[in-house]
């Protein structure tokens, strides 16, 4: 590994080779830059009852700082991205022309940026408290599961899945959607990591598959279900219950509201030379 300096920032930790760097965010000011981030609220067609839009802000000191907080009365979190998946939209009733059809697609929306391989980083700090939350750095395609072929329509990708303090979830990749045919497949992970500090996560995407990294060191390798679509980048985080049966929040979210948090230094994008 190398290390790539962006002056008045820190470092990144990049495989060998010539880098250039194409998209980054460093989280610079007190104002998230709505130009490359949207908030993700709904879910497969859904309003999703975990997701605000008002619970992210910039700290002044290059970190986007994500928080659980009360709305209508139950913990909620936000999740940040910079483009959009076509089935997550909710439907809203529409016609073509005479006939009483209903498309089931909501509105579409234009990306803000995607990106075809390269190499992706975030630098973050992981939530403190056991069975509250969770956070996420992964990818995803616009039009995934539109096809069965994960070049074509593309493959969700995994980068950074936290459920428990200190632990990292293999990375997935999953492929195919979400349904009947959905295809998933994971290698690595890590348990024992400095939940106090911040820590590098990375994947190296090519035509031959995925490798990803943690805090410079490779951490497992998928070479299926290789996407050559471009694809949007998302952080995120959830409040844990909302995808059980009941959709409601783990009574435990209410105590740690003003106690926790999930930083993110910076997120970077780099294509090789």
């Amino acid at each position: 590994m190398q290390t790539f300096k962006l002056p008045g920032h820190e470092d990144s930790l990049l495989p060998d080779g010539k880098w250039n760097l194409v998209w980054n965010d460093e989280f610079d000011g007190t104002e998230l830059d709505r130009t490359k981030w949207d908030y993700r609220l709904s879910m497969m067609g859904k309003r999703h009852p975990a997701w605000t839009d008002k619970a992210v802000h910039l700290d002044g000191n290059s970190n986007a700082v994500f928080d659980i907080i009360l709305e209508d009365g139950n913990p909620v979190s936000s999740q940040l991205q910079t483009g959009y998946n076509f089935m997550d939209e909710p439907v809203q009733r529409t016609k073509f022309g005479n006939d009483d059809l209903q498309w089931p697609i909501g509105k579409l929306k234009k990306d803000l940026f995607t990106h075809t391989y390269g190499y992706y980083e975030c630098r973050c700090r992981l939530t403190q408290y056991p069975e509250t939350w969770w956070s996420a750095f992964w990818m995803q395609s616009p039009i995934i599961g539109a096809t069965l072929d994960p070049a074509d329509s593309g493959t969700e990708l995994d980068i950074m899945e936290c459920f428990k303090p200190g632990e990292i979830a293999a990375h997935y990749t999953h492929t195919s959607g979400y349904g009947l045919d959905r295809v998933s497949i994971g290698d690595g992970g890590l348990k024992g990591l400095d939940q106090t500090a911040f820590h590098r996560f990375g994947m190296l995407w090519d035509k031959k598959g995925y490798t990803f990294y943690i805090d410079g060191v490779e951490n497992g390798k998928v070479n299926t279900s290789v996407s050559h679509r471009p694809e949007f980048i998302l952080i995120s985080t959830e409040v844990h219950g909302y995808r059980h049966e009941t959709h409601k929040a783990v009574p435990k979210a209410f105590e740690i509201i003003g106690k926790d948090n999930f930083l993110v230094d910076y997120v970077r994008v780099f294509d090789q030379v």
